[in-house]
């Protein structure tokens, strides 16, 4: 283990940082709130020459995706990043980018989508596209933020796997809030990442190959299929990359974390920084002696459906928390519970009554009385079973 130097950082610039270690062939990217701090932070790393960087200002996010898919399959590491409505407008070169197995590096400052105009967070932005075939990582400190988006490199370049990979926070709550962060040495850095040297990649003019050129129904079926068995083969990679990197940071990478999951009766499943309100408030109810504990997946694609099942198996009542809702599923159910949901039903577990609540749409705050409301309503809801199972969390009545 080597050590960090701590550092008050935002999230943001927590990105940034690890960026430039990283030093990237390649950043093509366009400003917006709230990620517009981790490429503008970068692109001061560019004009002084502390990377070496083509950086390239295009004239909107589509753009950028779509150099960022040039820059990758002439053979170069790249990274980008965005929020909300700008994922939105890369939407169809996300698709283009994840087909043609580029190991393209997404930071994803989680903003609420329009319309209405909001600017705060919440995760309708990468939920929307968690169906796009990027893997996805979810940080709930801008440690966190900074860790996985080194990580991402490594998980994203592998030869097994050469998928992209969206690395998201927080906005503003992480983005831009200020934490002690751990920086590793730049050596390490640069030594763990490596030098990007592709074996193969599709513009090499030495070996010239078509790729994501019309694909009619002879073949486009099957190359689905090879995306799908490339996410199959992630998690292990995902580990063995968190291991290593936690051998060189002391800080553990786990697929999902918990707290006081070995005896939970009650738990709650969270994503990103509600994750550490929640568990401020199971630590308190730890003190009352109730057997309360806390789930947050750091990884939501690929879905760890077999670790998440195995957590809460033995749980009496779970709460799953989404800032996100996807509308029209029945009834109103968030992304994370429908996911939870499956994967209990396919593993055959039955025992735990699973409770749904959507919460902080729009930057609404989650605070600690709210989270022990859904302590209560889980302890009636495993007595009695009664209730709906999507409610709403904060919401004005």
């Amino acid at each position: 283990m080597v050590n960090s130097k701590y550092m008050p950082l935002d999230g943001a610039n927590a990105v940034a940082q690890a960026m430039r270690q990283i030093n990237p062939d390649v950043v093509a990217a366009y400003p917006i709130t709230p990620q517009t701090a981790v490429v503008q932070k970068f692109s001061e790393y560019v004009a002084d020459g502390i990377v070496d960087t083509e950086f390239i200002p295009v004239e909107s996010e589509h753009a950028a995706m779509s150099a960022c898919v040039g820059s990758s399959a002439a053979g170069a590491r790249v990274m980008t990043a965005t929020a909300a409505n700008g994922l939105a407008l890369m939407w169809e070169v996300v698709y283009i980018a994840s087909g043609m197995r580029l190991p393209i590096v997404l930071t994803v400052v989680n903003r609420a989508l329009s319309a209405p105009i909001n600017i705060h967070c919440d995760h309708s932005d990468s939920m929307g596209a968690r169906d796009s075939g990027w893997i996805q990582l979810y940080a709930e400190t801008g440690q966190e933020a900074y860790d996985n988006t080194i990580q991402a490199i490594r998980i994203a370049e592998h030869t097994d796997l050469l998928t992209p990979v969206m690395s998201c926070q927080d906005g503003f709550i992480t983005g831009h809030g200020v934490e002690r962060v751990g920086i590793l040495p730049d050596d390490v850095v640069r030594e763990f990442v490596g030098i990007y040297q592709p074996d193969a990649y599709l513009l090499d003019t030495d070996h010239p190959v078509s790729m994501g050129a019309f694909d009619f129904t002879d073949y486009y079926f099957e190359h689905k299929r090879q995306q799908i068995d490339a996410l199959e083969r992630a998690m292990p990679i995902i580990e063995a990359v968190g291991k290593e990197y936690e051998a060189l940071s002391g800080r553990p990478q786990p697929i999902i974390d918990t707290y006081g999951m070995d005896d939970a009766e009650y738990a709650i499943v969270a994503l990103n920084s509600a994750a550490g309100t929640a568990r401020a408030v199971a630590r308190q109810w730890r003190a009352k002696g109730v057997k309360v504990g806390i789930v947050k997946p750091r990884v939501f694609r690929p879905f760890p459906a077999k670790q998440l099942t195995e957590a809460l198996k033995g749980c009496k009542a779970v709460a799953v928390m989404d800032r996100a809702v996807s509308f029209g599923a029945a009834p109103g159910m968030g992304p994370l519970f429908t996911e939870i949901t499956s994967a209990l039903y396919v593993e055959g577990i039955t025992g735990p009554k699973v409770l749904n609540y959507i919460y902080g749409l729009g930057g609404r705050d989650l605070v600690p009385p709210m989270v022990d409301s859904v302590y209560q309503d889980l302890q009636a809801t495993a007595g009695d079973g009664n209730g709906q199972v999507v409610r709403y969390l904060g919401l004005r009545g």
